[in-house]
């Protein structure tokens, strides 16, 4: 039997509905109605999360994975995720947990001091929220966030930024780094690939780089949709304005996969065009994703151009930074490297 655990954020309205206040879909439910997100449900007027303490997929990943790039290289992270999400992403790779309620699929029964207990046996210096978006378990998030700082652990949410700013605000204190997807850089192809809108998923990048929570962003680059360069520049204009130029931008291979097999994988020549632009426009550390071998895998130091991060896929093979700067000519490399 799945956890259920009041809500932390939401409103009473009139004749027993509620307000659920957590992300931007804003959900009104009336008494035994769930939300989209499949993981809040209005009982009796008050508002439940059931996506708590049953994670459906855990595991230990290279931080990598995540992907980050410039946090804790070649360490561990403890993965965790419940099912749930509160997009409805057109191209989910995770689609079979994101789409299902948490009593819907196998779960494990893992607490947050069982989370924190896996990971330190595990030898992983992080957890990881991740694989679903973790706005949808938000409050098992929020106790085991609180509980590994307590012990030592980083936590890193893996998240497409759709959350409402109170209740990120109260996240973020515990948070040490995060990977946002932003998903394009139009409105328009939000509301129709992914169900949601751009201007909050830009509200928390502002608002974790506040906080000091290092921050990583991933731009899955779509055939006929998300591959228009101009909107790419944009976007990267856009981030070193607000002051992003040092946070590695993740473009991102697309394959077909849930709703759009119809659409081909990237071309590796649209991700290396799409680096070019970002470095014309200030972009300090362009990353090529799901191109395994590629060397714009790894890291460059923008001042002298010699590779300062060897990775092939989740592997890192060689790290030329000593005390956050490049071995080859002493430029500060932004970044966690210990």
């Amino acid at each position: 039997m799945t956890h259920r655990v009041v809500a932390k954020y939401w409103q009473i309205l009139d004749s027993d509905r509620v307000r659920c206040t957590l992300c931007p879909n804003n959900c009104v439910l009336r008494p035994g109605q769930m939300g989209p997100c499949h993981t809040r449900i209005n009982e009796n007027g008050v508002l439940y999360s059931i996506a708590y303490a049953n994670p459906v997929a855990v595991h230990v990943d290279p931080i990598e994975k995540k992907p980050l790039a410039h946090f804790l290289p070649a360490s561990l992270a403890f993965s965790i995720s419940t099912a749930g999400c509160n997009l409805a992403c057109k191209n989910c790779q995770n689609w079979e947990i994101s789409q299902a309620a948490p009593n819907e699929l196998p779960f494990y029964e893992l607490p947050p001091a069982g989370v924190v207990k896996q990971a330190l046996e595990s030898d992983c210096r992080s957890i990881a929220y991740t694989y679903t978006d973790p706005t949808a378990f938000y409050e098992y998030t929020l106790d085991t966030a609180r509980l590994a700082r307590e012990h030592g652990l980083k936590n890193i949410i893996v998240s497409a930024g759709y959350i409402n700013p109170e209740p990120l605000h109260e996240l973020a204190k515990y948070l040490d780094a995060a990977n946002i997807d932003l998903k394009s850089f139009d409105d328009r192809i939000y509301r129709k690939l992914n169900s949601g809108r751009l201007l909050p998923v830009l509200e928390t990048l502002k608002i974790l780089k506040e906080h000091g929570v290092w921050l990583e962003i991933t731009n899955l680059v779509i055939p006929g949709y998300t591959d228009d360069m101009d909107m790419i520049r944009q976007m990267c204009r856009w981030l070193v304005d607000n002051g992003f130029a040092d946070n590695p931008l993740h473009f991102s291979r697309f394959h077909p996969s849930y709703k759009l097999q119809d659409v081909p994988s990237t071309p590796v020549s649209t991700l290396e065009k799409a680096i070019e632009i970002a470095l014309e426009e200030g972009i300090k550390y362009p990353l090529i994703g799901n191109v395994w071998g590629h060397e714009r895998e790894s890291t460059f130091c923008p001042h002298c151009g010699k590779k300062v991060v060897s990775r092939v896929g989740f592997n890192v093979t060689k790290v030329n930074i000593t005390d956050g700067k490049c071995d080859f000519c002493g430029h500060p490399i932004a970044g966690v490297w210990s």
